[in-house]
């Protein structure tokens, strides 16, 4: 088959992870443009992906522009969460597939929209949450789609983690309500993603208590959510980025009638718990997996993501982390948004919330 060309908008912090996996599939993918305002930022990447696939693309300013002047099949979009949106539905319209990273936008109208309009276009959209291809993980969700958790009574997922003034300071878009959302909406929606995928993926109401307690940005740097899902579970989220003196842990717990399960670590990839009432062949397995945490919090994840999404577009089907699955995990952190200024629990269902809609008085202590 034919490989997938791909452009990366966006050459910041998380980019490393695109381009490593762009090499590592270099089978089924291939990188064609980098596109970012900062040159030097551009440059980084193309160099890295230089050395790893012994390949060069240009170097855009503006990608609209490589839209424009290159074949491109796919867009992998990186930039601050603020332009997902903008930029995603520029590329759709365009009749490109878009691969997104988390979140896909910071509110639910210009979410539902990216799904309607890539589903009028005919392309894929995919949203980067890479941690459902943790190997532990994997297990998690093969033991709860063979029953044998029983019936789910909760899961929690606990992102205790350190982001300093200096994190923040580097980009001042990082904490905003326009750009970013806080630690919730930023550093924990991927377990809150895992949480969701694990209690059934149909939440009913939100309830939520946040604070700004330490780091000085807008929005929140600590948050914890009630989640009642509509098969009756309560999920719990325990999210901080002011954890004393660096991260300690990022954990999902699932809890059911005959089964016990806790991936932790530092990035939920690490088996700590795996107890249920009858023994199967996949328990020889997980005692097999490896016992440590990955080199960052980001993992390994993307190499797989981006295998399952070019199989899904070469192939015609859904990617694992679709739209309609990527925007599940945002709209429960918009709805913990609306809870905390509102007082009030929140329907999910009915949610129609954004960032935007948030202000420093609503979060400070």
């Amino acid at each position: 088959m034919q490989k997938l060309r791909f452009a990366l908008i966006g050459c910041g912090r998380i980019s490393k992870n695109h381009i490593t996996a762009m090499a590592v599939n270099a089978d089924a993918v291939e990188l064609v443009a980098l596109c970012d305002p900062i040159e030097t930022n551009a440059k980084k990447q193309a160099d890295s992906y230089l050395e790893q696939s012994g390949k060069t693309a240009p170097i855009y300013a503006d990608y609209k522009k490589a839209l424009d002047e290159l074949d491109i099949d796919a867009c992998a979009i990186a930039t601050e969460s603020g332009y997902h949106a903008e930029i995603a539905l520029y590329c759709i319209r365009k009749g490109k597939h878009v691969l997104i990273e988390k979140p896909m936008a910071l509110s639910t109208k210009d979410a539902e929209q990216m799904i309607a309009e890539a589903k009028a276009h005919g392309v894929k959209l995919g949203v980067c949450h890479q941690n459902r291809f943790n190997a532990p993980i994997q297990e998690l969700r093969k033991a709860l789609d063979a029953g044998r958790f029983g019936k789910l009574v909760n899961g929690t997922a606990r992102i205790l983690w350190n982001r300093s003034m200096p994190y923040y300071q580097q980009a001042p878009w990082r904490g905003t309500w326009a750009q970013d959302g806080g630690t919730l909406m930023n550093q924990c929606i991927h377990n809150i993603d895992l949480l969701q995928w694990s209690m059934g993926g149909e939440p009913d109401t939100v309830m939520a208590m946040t604070g700004n307690y330490i780091r000085d940005i807008q929005a929140e740097d600590f948050g914890a959510i009630l989640i009642r899902f509509k098969n009756g579970a309560i999920g719990i989220v325990e999210g901080t980025a002011c954890v004393y003196p660096k991260n300690l842990e990022e954990t999902l717990s699932v809890f059911g009638e005959t089964g016990t399960a806790v991936i932790g670590g530092l990035a939920v990839n690490r088996v700590e718990t795996w107890n249920f009432a009858e023994p199967a062949p996949q328990d020889q397995e997980v005692a097999a997996l490896a016992g440590t945490d990955p080199k960052d919090v980001y993992g390994s994840g993307h190499n797989l993501l981006y295998a399952d999404y070019a199989n899904a577009v070469q192939t015609d089907t859904a990617p694992l982390i679709s739209g309609e699955e990527g925007i599940k995990g945002m709209k429960i952190i918009l709805a913990a948004y609306k809870s905390q200024k509102t007082g009030q629990p929140v329907q999910y269902d009915t949610l129609e919330f954004s960032s935007l809609e948030m202000s420093t008085s609503d979060i400070k202590q």
